[in-house]
C-alpha cells in the first residue's frame, strides 16, 4: 500500500479493496439472505470477474499445511477448489451468518474489492425490487442559443418539437460525468445490466476523500460516515433516466444526499450533451418505488401516453385507432353488452335485480375508465400519490354566483382551503378501480387523473386538470 496519497481527478478504481471489518461492508453484505450470499460468492469466483475479486489462497510453499492450523476457515489452494466448495454449500443447511463470517474473516480476509461491494449491492435490488425509491426525468433537447436585438445570448429553452435523442454511450459517459462530481470527492461507477428488466443500472458510490488510493480506504472514517451510494437507470430505446435516493452511512447523510443528487440532475444532461447538441433534464412528477411500473409509463412502451381507458389503443394487437374512421366498439356499447349476456341462448334468463345492475354498470363503467391499467397484481402499481387542490370550492348560495371559472370576480377571491390529498397502498390506481367497481366512487364523474392516465404520483389540481407540481415542468 502506498503511504503517500496524491489528489486525483480519477475515479475509485474497481480492484481497490476495502477493510472487510468496516461498517460499509457488513451492512451491504449482512442484508443478503444466505442462498444470496453464496450466489454473489459465485458471481465473484467466476473467470471474467476473477482479477477483480481474488481471493485469500494457501501460498504454494505451504505444502504442510502448518499455517492453516487454529483457521477456522483455511484458505483454499485455488479458485476452482473455493468455488466447488460455495457450489456444495447451496445443497447443505446453515445459516447466514456461518456464509458472512467465511467471506469476510476466510476467504476474502485480505479485503473486499468496490466491484465486489457493487456485485452485492445490485443483488440485494434484484431481490428486493421495491427497495429503492426512485424519480423519473425526461431527457429534453435545447434550442440553439439566440441573440436579441441588443446582441445578447438569450437562455437557452426547451425544444417541445425536437425528437432527437442523445444517443448513450457508457465509457465517453462516464468520463464526462466523472468532470462533472465535484474534486473533494471519489466516486466508482460501476454498470450492470437488469436481470429481467430492459435497462442498464449505473451504481454511483462516493466517499468523501479527495484520494483514489487503498489509503483512502484504510480510514473507516471516510467508509462509514462518509459514504453514499446512488443508482441511475437508463431504460432501452427511452428519453428518460431513473434516478435512486442516495443512501448514506453518515451522521449528515440526509442534507448530504440532497446535494449529491442535486449535482448529479445538473451533471448528467452535461454528459449526455454533444456539441451544438444540448440537452436538459426536466422531472416528470412521477416517483415509486416500482421500477417495473416506471418502465410502464416511462420507458419504450407504447403506454406513455396512453394510460386509464386509452390504454386500449396502446396494445398492439389492436389495430384500430381513435382516428380511424371506423372505431372500436367502447366497452359500454348496446352490442357488448347483448353479445356478453348471449343472444344465441335460447333459455329464459332470471331477471336481473336492481342491485345486480347496478353492480353490473359499475364494472362497466370502471373497465371504460381504467381499460387495461390497474389491475391488482399486474406488478405495475404506485404506492404514494400527492395532490394539491387548487379548485375553488362552492359555497352556495349568492356567493357561488358571483365566481367565475377561475374562481375570482369583482376583485373578490374565491374560497380555496389548502387542501392536500395523499394517497396510500401497495397499487394506488388499482385501489380507485376498486373503489369504482363497488360503487363507492362515481366512475362516470371521476376526475382523469384519479385514473392514473397522466402518469404523476405529484401535481397541483386546477379547474379539474392536474399539472406538475413545485417547477416540474409539466
Amino acid at each position: 500500500m502506498s503511504r503517500i496519497s496524491v489528489p486525483t481527478t480519477a475515479p475509485l478504481p474497481s480492484s481497490l479493496r476495502v477493510n472487510p471489518s468496516s461498517t460499509t461492508v457488513t451492512k451491504i453484505l449482512s442484508r443478503l439472505s444466505r442462498a444470496s450470499l453464496i450466489s454473489v460468492a459465485l458471481d465473484w469466483l467466476d473467470e471474467d470477474n476473477l482479477s477483480l475479486a481474488t481471493p485469500y489462497l494457501r501460498p504454494d510453499q505451504d505444502d504442510d499445511e502448518e499455517e492453516d492450523d487454529g483457521d477456522f476457515y483455511p484458505p483454499a489452494s485455488s479458485p476452482e477448489e473455493l468455488r466447488e466448495e460455495y457450489l456444495s454449500l447451496q445443497n447443505r443447511k446453515g445459516s447466514k451468518r456461518d456464509i458472512l463470517d467465511r467471506i469476510t474473516t476466510g476467504d476474502w480476509r485480505h479485503g473486499v474489492s468496490l466491484y465486489q461491494l457493487a456485485i452485492a449491492d445490485l443483488q440485494y435490488l434484484y431481490d428486493h425490487p421495491t427497495s429503492q425509491k426512485w424519480s423519473a426525468y425526461n431527457i429534453v433537447p435545447l434550442k440553439a442559443p439566440t441573440e436579441d436585438d441588443d446582441g445578447e445570448v438569450q437562455p437557452l429553452e426547451a425544444d417541445k418539437t425536437s425528437l432527437t435523442i442523445p444517443r448513450f454511450h457508457p465509457s465517453l459517459f462516464l468520463k464526462s460525468l466523472q468532470a462533472q462530481i465535484l474534486p473533494d470527492i471519489k466516486a466508482h461507477y460501476n454498470l450492470d445490466r437488469h436481470k429481467t428488466l430492459p435497462l442498464l443500472i449505473l451504481r454511483i458510490f462516493v466517499i468523501d476523500s479527495p484520494y483514489n488510493t487503498p489509503l483512502s480506504l484504510s480510514s473507516n472514517r471516510n467508509m462509514d460516515t462518509g459514504s453514499k451510494t446512488i443508482l441511475i437507470a437508463f431504460p432501452d430505446g427511452s428519453p428518460n433516466i431513473f434516478i435512486s435516493k442516495p443512501t448514506s452511512t453518515g451522521p449528515k447523510g440526509a442534507s448530504e444526499s440532497k446535494s449529491l443528487r442535486a449535482l448529479l440532475v445538473e451533471g448528467i444532461p452535461k454528459a449526455l450533451s454533444l456539441p451544438r447538441q444540448r440537452v436538459t433534464l426536466q422531472s416528470t412528477s412521477l416517483t415509486t418505488r416500482n421500477l417495473e411500473g416506471l418502465l410502464d409509463r416511462r420507458g419504450a412502451t407504447r403506454g406513455n401516453a396512453a394510460g386509464g381507458g386509452w390504454s386500449i389503443y396502446a396494445d398492439e394487437k389492436v389495430k384500430e385507432s381513435p382516428l380511424s374512421t371506423v372505431l372500436p366498439s367502447p366497452p359500454l356499447s348496446d352490442a357488448a353488452e347483448e353479445e356478453e349476456q348471449g343472444n344465441g341462448d335460447k333459455k329464459r334468463r332470471k331477471r336481473p335485480t336492481v342491485e345486480e345492475r347496478v353492480n353490473k354498470r359499475a364494472r362497466l363503467v370502471a373497465q371504460a375508465r381504467f381499460g387495461d391499467t390497474a389491475r391488482v397484481g399486474d406488478g405495475k402499481g404506485v404506492e404514494r400519490v400527492d395532490l394539491v387542490m387548487e379548485d375553488p370550492f362552492e359555497i352556495g348560495g349568492d356567493d357561488a354566483d358571483r365566481m367565475d371559472i377561475e374562481g375570482e370576480d369583482d376583485g373578490e377571491e374565491a374560497f380555496r382551503p389548502n387542501v392536500r390529498l395523499t394517497f396510500h397502498g401497495s397499487h394506488v390506481f388499482a385501489g380507485i378501480r376498486q373503489l369504482v367497481e363497488c360503487g363507492v366512487i362515481d366512475g362516470e364523474k371521476m376526475p382523469g387523473w384519479m385514473t392514473g392516465e397522466e402518469g404523476v404520483t405529484i401535481g397541483a389540481v386546477r379547474n379539474g386538470r392536474i399539472r406538475g407540481h413545485k417547477g416540474s415542468g409539466l
